[in-house]
């Protein structure tokens, strides 16, 4: 395979799949968009929201708030541009 045929489908992947990001992307971007994913299928699996509440010792709707409450910035503030 050619390298513009490889180029092409990495291409058409960052396309297809928001969570890939593309060459622009970041670090805090990218993790922030991993942990994201991440808290949001925490929430959406009912038995997963389960184990960690029991883990945690708190009910199951508290523990699902918190992590929507997380995903607003789940890594931190973004880090400050640089002006040069």
């Amino acid at each position: 395979m050619d390298k513009f045929g490889m180029h092409n489908q990495t291409e058409h992947m960052f396309a297809r799949y928001a969570g890939t990001g593309h060459a622009d992307t970041t670090r805090h971007q990218w993790l922030t968009s991993q942990h994201r994913d991440t808290l949001a299928h925490y929430v959406a699996d009912d038995s997963l929201a389960m184990y960690i509440a029991m883990a945690e010792g708190e009910s199951v709707a508290r523990v699902k708030s918190g992590m929507l409450q997380r995903m607003r910035q789940p890594c931190g503030p973004p880090p400050a541009k640089d002006a040069a």
